[in-house]
């Protein structure tokens, strides 16, 4: 069954490290969407495929890597789009 989520993440990551952590991934898991870089620091994740390969990308968001700080998600239902990449996208 197909899939979609958007993250809101706030907390204390190095912005570079960061998205390409969750960029590489989302590579690994197999979703396609995007991450972007909000104007108050915190980052919006856009998920979409298979619902476990979603559901295990939420986990490795929640997480972060190593040094990586989380101190808040927001996670909500969204809508199918039909993404054929997951894409870093800048502001």
């Amino acid at each position: 069954m197909k899939r979609a989520v958007k993250l809101h993440l706030k907390g204390t990551v190095q912005s570079l490290f960061f998205r390409q952590f969750v960029k590489n991934n989302a590579e690994v898991n197999n979703v396609k969407g995007f991450l972007r870089k909000l104007e108050d620091g915190s980052m919006e994740i856009f998920i979409e495929g298979d619902n476990e390969d979603v559901q295990e990308m939420i986990n490795v968001c929640k997480s972060g890597p190593k040094h990586a700080i989380i101190r808040e998600v927001i996670e909500k239902e969204d809508r199918y789009q039909g993404f054929k990449e997951f894409k870093i996208l800048n502001i």
